[in-house]
This record gives structure tokens, sequence and C-alpha cells, in this order.
């Protein structure tokens, strides 16, 4: 089991209600039988982008961060993929810090100095 993260940007016009049955769809991919688990949702809402997608200036967003197999990431890209209310996604490997059951955005800044970089 490794740890991954996916952004999703969806439609603004489509209703919260909705982004959340897409979500519990995508996330059965992930947990069904294949026994992932999701460790951290953070709905960010409606944010202005930066540039227009799909004639779209604003979208639905949501951080999402989750333990699973590689085995069922393929359909659940392919899932993703085919939803045309999903304007954007993105899925990385997760190395950074350990995923926690919080707020994504309201985590404690790293104070300066802290990071990996070297001079």
């Amino acid at each position: 089991m490794r740890d991954y993260e996916v952004v999703y940007i969806f439609d603004s016009a489509i209703p919260e209600e909705r982004v959340a049955e897409k979500l519990e769809r995508y996330h059965g991919l992930l947990t069904g039988k294949h026994g992932g688990e999701i460790t951290a949702v953070d709905q960010w809402g409606r944010k202005q982008l930066a540039y227009p997608i799909k004639k779209k200036t604003s979208g639905f967003y949501v951080v999402v961060q989750f333990r699973s197999e590689a085995e069922p990431l393929p359909e659940f890209e392919r899932a993703l993929k085919l939803d045309d209310e999903l304007l954007r996604f993105l899925l990385v490997l997760h190395e950074g810090e350990p995923t926690a059951p919080m707020s994504i955005a309201t985590r404690e800044p790293r104070a300066p100095g802290e990071d990996d970089e070297e001079d």
C-alpha cells in the first residue's frame, strides 16, 4: 500500500450534493475489493481558476489523500477521464508528510529552515 493524493476540479455549476455523489463513486473504486482507504478529504469549495478550462472561469476544488495498491489506479483514472463535469484532476504519489485526518489547508506552516533542500 502506498500513499497518494488527488486534486479534483469540478465544474462550479454542479451542486455540491452531486460532487459528493461523484466522490463516493470514485472512492468506491479505490476502497472496494482492493482494500484501499481514504485518509483525508478537504473540500476547498469554489475558487477562481488561473486560466479558463473548457470555457469555465471557476471550479469546485477537492483534495483527497488515500492509501491504495497500484492495481485499481488505471480504472480510477479512466473513470475520471470520462467524467465531463470534472474539469481537471491530478493524481500524485504522496511521499511528503504522512497523511492525517485533518484539513490540509489548515495545517501549521513549516518554520523557516525546515525545507528539505540544501543551499
